[in-house]
């Protein structure tokens, strides 16, 4: 291959992408002025970037028109390689009318990785039927401060749940065939005050033992074939640029061998935002040294000036050609290099990509997801005896907003909105609507209020007039998902403080204060303080932007059709200023005498109610000694008591007495989901290795420690029953990239 072709292989064409100012991506407005893929087609082209996630394409169309551009990309090439095409598949294919499932956050909520898999099976299969090979999720950035506006696509604030919940997502993409890709890697999520594309300054110990685990897990229990690299600088260094990440960590330490794609324009940011290098040839030598192999989304930085500068030695050639390998292989491994492989859909007229299998694992996860936060019994309305009441008032700026559901990356709010007077493509029912069918029989009246972000008050007194006339509130509060400002949740809408947008928390009050039970329905992309809601509100609804299905099942939840099981991903702040604040807090970290912030949580990581009663009973633990490289024992018996089918999720935290550096004082190191119907019980035999209590030491180094630790069943991280003190015995043991990372469990009927 000639110089030109190999570096045509390690660059992405956005077709059709706005320089304008209408950003779907980071300074897109800034990009520079791409060459046309007429240009491009003699000496082959890596990528095509978003084929149906730039503008409103019916599917059919779309599968069409990509497929004639891949006729064109391999018979204007002398080698005949077709270019991978990508799509942004953060909660569904963000395509016009595909299935809107719950976002990542909503995910995790689940506690259900094999719901979770199940459909992105399904966005796999969709993504395939059209021609597309790679998917750009999932986002397995840590939560660490719920300022930061893309909480709403991160898995929660648990490394091991968030890891656990990515692998199952990744398993099902790629068991469809297509590349899934983890990002941000690495540190993203930590950026200073909650920022998007802020520095980040974690010291070794957490990168090594919060941000980094989820990757590992995932790299190890899923296999993807590619990862995309964080924008952000970690203590100066940015990861475009950062061997000791991309090459050292990712390839030598854990034997990752697929592709690292640039997150869009980062390798241009070397010069632009970092200043770290001089040109875009120099960015580019420092992002290929570094170990990125595909520029994305355009050709930037791996342009002309590039190539001229490797020609004339100023750039190892060999760089580019590593590159290129690591590309050719991914495309071998698709069959895209096959004698016999096409780009024409195998079943055009088949596509749907909202069928009705789609909808009803759309259906379920929603039902899954959402959490029931508070509830003194004004909960169900019906059933059981109940009658739902006569009169309520729906309060609030969600209530008949049907983009409520959706997080920024859905195809409606990320690229529909710039697009007015284009039909959304999917079923969206507002809040108000899918109570008015869930409870036929109830008069509901509604009153805003106020909106999402605006600030208005003169509405509040209608409002609480509304609901001191009603027999029950239902007030409906959140966020409105957006890019770069233009919402109140997603990426680049970040927040100086938790309290709810707007004068929302003004709205909620002015209801409470009418006596009336209210019922708080959030429907929103990260948590916010609710103030004295917390205690006064009859019952608290947390819907993290559940998806297409979301208002159905949250009306389903309130009636009592649906017997809630999600639990939270994240912790429920008590105030809105106590940030950053995380659940796996160090002792430091939580209350205490010598500070006057207090960053306890209200509502705690894990915790979530429902409509059935559980029973936990029969603790067991084996003998308490075990050696450093042992396992230990903990059985539980779980019973529903109640009169419905439910799910529990029984969580188990492992807490570290005395270790040689400081560790948090509870951590989450396993957890089940289990499913009862009325009065069945089952019996639950965890077998838990000594690895899980691995951490990073002094010395850099993860390994397990002799002396004391204390196992406890959960049904949230902050309502703990003790289950087992072990001694682990024996020398320091260091472990590595084969650790066990799960523990091990068995379930058996009783």
């Amino acid at each position: 291959m000639t110089l030109e072709e190999k570096v045509g292989q390690l660059v992405g064409l956005w077709v059709g992408a706005s320089a304008d100012g209408e950003d779907v991506a980071p300074h897109q407005h800034d990009m520079s002025p791409a060459p046309a893929l007429e240009d491009l087609l003699p000496n082959g082209l890596g990528q095509l970037t978003r084929p149906f996630g730039t503008a409103p394409v019916a599917a059919r169309q779309g599968a069409r028109s990509l497929a004639r551009t891949q006729a064109r990309i391999v018979a204007s090439g002398r080698f005949g390689i077709p270019a991978i095409a990508h799509e942004e598949c953060l909660a569904g294919f963000a395509a016009w009318g595909a299935t809107a499932y719950p976002v990542p956050l909503s995910l995790a909520a689940t506690f259900d990785p094999e719901l979770v898999e199940e459909m992105t099976r399904r966005v796999g299969a969709d993504l395939r039927a059209v021609g597309v090979h790679q998917g750009l999720a999932p986002v397995l950035d840590v939560v660490r401060d719920a300022r930061w506006g893309r909480v709403e696509e991160t898995m929660g604030e648990d490394p091991y749940l968030v890891g656990t919940i990515g692998t199952a997502y990744v398993r099902g993409l790629e068991g469809a065939g297509v590349v899934a890709t983890l990002k941000h890697f690495v540190g993203y999520s930590a950026s200073k005050a909650g920022r998007n594309l802020a520095p980040v300054s974690v010291g070794p110990r957490e990168l090594a033992d919060v941000l980094l685990p989820p990757f590992e897990m995932v790299i190890r229990d899923a296999a993807p074939r590619s990862v995309m690299n964080s924008y952000t600088d970690l203590d100066g260094v940015p990861t475009a640029a950062d061997p000791s990440l991309l090459d050292d960590v990712l390839r030598e330490r854990w034997g990752f061998s697929g592709t690292v794609v640039a997150d869009y324009f980062s390798v241009a940011f070397l010069e632009k935002l970092h200043a770290v290098a001089g040109s875009p040839e120099e960015a580019a030598a420092l992002a290929l040294t570094a170990g990125i192999d595909v520029e994305l989304p355009t050709v930037d930085a791996f342009g002309a000036a590039f190539v001229s500068a490797v020609r004339d030695g100023r750039i190892d050639e060999g760089l580019v050609d590593r590159a290129l390998d690591r590309v050719l292989a991914q495309k071998i491994g698709l069959g895209m290099l096959d004698p016999d492989w096409s780009a024409e859909p195998a079943d055009l007229e088949a596509i749907d990509l909202d069928s009705p299998g789609n909808r009803d694992v759309a259906r379920r996860l929603a039902e899954s997801a959402i959490v029931l936060v508070a509830n003194d019994g004004t909960l169900p309305l019906e059933g059981a005896g109940r009658t739902a009441p006569r009169r309520i008032a729906i309060v609030g700026p969600t209530a008949e907003d049907p983009f409520a559901v959706l997080g920024c990356y859905s195809f409606p709010l990320h690229v529909g909105a710039h697009h007015p007077g284009t039909p959304v493509g999917i079923d969206l029912p507002s809040l108000r609507e899918a109570l008015e069918t869930e409870l036929p029989g109830v008069e509901f009246v509604h009153v805003a209020g106020t909106s999402i972000a605006g600030g208005e008050r003169d509405g509040i007194a209608a409002a609480a007039a509304t609901a001191a006339d009603a027999d029950l509130a239902i007030v409906a509060l959140g966020d409105r998902a957006g890019l770069f400002g233009r919402g109140t949740s997603g990426e680049g809408c970040d927040v100086a403080s938790l309290d709810l947008p707007g004068a929302q928390g003004e709205l909620l009050d002015a209801v409470l204060d009418t006596g009336t039970p209210t019922i708080v329905a959030l429907l929103s992309g990260r948590p916010y303080a609710l103030g004295s809601a917390a205690e006064r509100a009859a019952a608290i609804v947390q819907a993290f932007f559940a998806g297409q299905a979301g208002t159905t099942a949250l009306a389903g939840i309130l009636s009592g059709r649906v017997n809630p099981s999600g639990r939270l991903p994240v912790s429920i702040p008590a105030r809105p200023g106590a940030q950053p604040s995380t659940y796996l807090a160090a002792p430091l970290g939580r209350a205490n005498d010598v500070s006057n912030l207090d960053p306890s949580a209200v509502f705690p990581f894990g915790h979530g109610l429902g409509y059935a009663r559980f029973e936990w009973s029969d603790e067991s633990a084996a003998a308490g000694t075990v050696p450093v490289d042992g396992d230990v024992e903990l059985a539980l018996s779980v019973r529903n008591t109640g009169e419905r089918a439910g799910a529990d999720v029984v969580q188990l935290y492992l807490h570290d007495p005395i270790a040689s550096v400081v560790r948090p004082v509870q951590r989450l190191v396993g957890f089940r989901r289990v499913e009862l119907e009325p009065g069945a019980s089952v019996r639950l035999t965890v077998r838990v290795p000594a690895d899980l209590a691995a951490f990073t030491g002094r010395d850099g180094r993860r390994a397990v420690e002799p002396g004391a630790l204390v196992f406890s069943w959960g049904r949230s991280s902050g309502e703990l029953v003790p289950a087992a003190e072990v001694e682990l015995a024996g020398p320091r043991r260091e472990v590595g990239f084969d650790r066990a990372l799960h523990p091990d469990w068995r379930v058996e009927a009783v």
